[in-house]
């Protein structure tokens, strides 16, 4: 598809009012998306497990105005409280997709949105938040198109999702989603993402991820800005040469359940991400000191114990703990004996591998 297939065309009898609702899932990438052109397209490919606990639920109320202002009218609660913080990111998300939802000049929109874990714990929201807000939208657009073809409708929700965060569009399917360029996955784009097409192992079906909240702070860099500082950077095509080749091997990897070269494919791509920041002009730091105890603790417990717990982390403090279904036991007795006391406040959240967005009922 190209971005063609997603302008409407034709004129829509709008509807006087409605509400619908989603629920949209965190991801953590596997395969690292580090710097973009414009347009929020990524500069290499990248690939990621939705996540089942951490999720944004979104409602959208809309009513018809009278009489279209020019302007965008919404206004937003966040937890059941305004938060007019976020209105600018609202302003510009809906000028960006105006041109492929050329309604939402026409209805004033109530939005309630509020994620499963806590706010500021540390965990990127955009991701699950915008994806959740682009799904509400398009089912305004399928209850004006109900025929609208199952296919059409979340590779569109996924395109509109990218264009308020990039990552956002990994949050739409899963539990595993490709996205960006690549040429071993034929239908592989830059405008969205889509559910990955080959076979995964069932060891990967039940995958667990325990994020240990090691800095619940803002972060000193945001990732928009991380995602600039990598144009122009000496390191910038071997590290897009190395994500190709990295999803390439995961291809293999998790056909035939290898977590030995799984674990060292992400850990892999969490340091080299961590590595472009610390190797940049200007160069910044987001790990802690905790950051680096809780990679050592993992690394030992690994190699005295046999398990094939790993690591990976995002443009954070933050570690996410991955391990198989078969060792949850152990590893968990591992987080509570061991990590948990590097965390802030002892705090940390248990995840694991889950599916794409779902409809909620309104």
């Amino acid at each position: 598809m190209t971005e063609k297939d997603f302008v409407l065309s034709g004129h829509l009898e709008l509807k006087d009012e409605g509400k619908v609702g989603y629920k949209a899932p965190s991801n953590i990438a596997l395969v690292k998306y580090w710097g973009k052109k414009e347009g929020q397209i990524p500069a290499n490919p990248s690939i990621s497990f939705t996540l089942s606990a951490c999720a944004t639920t979104t409602s959208i109320t809309f009513k018809k105005l009278s009489k279209p202002t020019g302007q965008y009218s919404f206004d937003l609660l966040f937890e059941g409280k305004p938060k007019p913080s976020f209105h600018p990111k609202i302003e510009t998300f809906f000028k960006r997709i105006d041109p492929f939802l050329p309604f939402l000049k026409h209805y004033h929109f109530n939005i309630e949105t509020s994620n499963s874990f806590p706010h500021s714990s540390g965990i990127a929201s955009s991701a699950s938040g915008m994806a959740a807000m682009a799904l509400c939208l398009m089912e305004i657009e399928r209850m004006h198109l109900p025929a609208m073809e199952e296919d059409l409708f979340l590779s569109k929700a996924s395109f509109l999702a990218r264009l308020g965060s990039g990552s956002a569009c990994r949050s739409v399917e899963g539990p595993l989603v490709a996205w960006g360029n690549h040429e071993d996955i034929l239908e592989s784009t830059n405008l969205y993402g889509i559910k990955y097409p080959f076979d995964m192992h069932p060891i990967f079906n039940n995958y667990h991820d325990t994020i240990l909240l090691v800095d619940k702070g803002q972060k000193q860099v945001s990732s928009t800005v991380g995602h600039d500082l990598v144009n122009g950077h000496p390191f910038s095509e071997q590290r897009f040469q190395q994500a190709h080749s990295n999803l390439t091997r995961l291809k293999t990897i998790l056909k035939e359940g290898n977590v030995k070269e799984f674990i060292k494919v992400v850990e892999s791509e969490a340091l080299t991400l961590h590595a472009i920041m610390m190797t940049g002009d200007p160069y910044f730091i987001l790990m802690k000191p905790n950051t680096l105890e809780i990679i050592n603790k993992i690394w030992k417990f690994r190699e005295k114990s046999g398990s094939h717990v790993c690591f990976t982390l995002d443009a954070g403090a933050n570690v996410h703990v991955l391990y198989p279904q078969n060792e949850k036991e152990k590893v968990n007795q591992f987080i509570v004996n061991e990590l948990v006391a590097y965390c802030e406040n002892r705090q940390y959240i248990c995840d694991q591998i889950g599916g794409g967005a779902v409809k909620m009922k309104v």
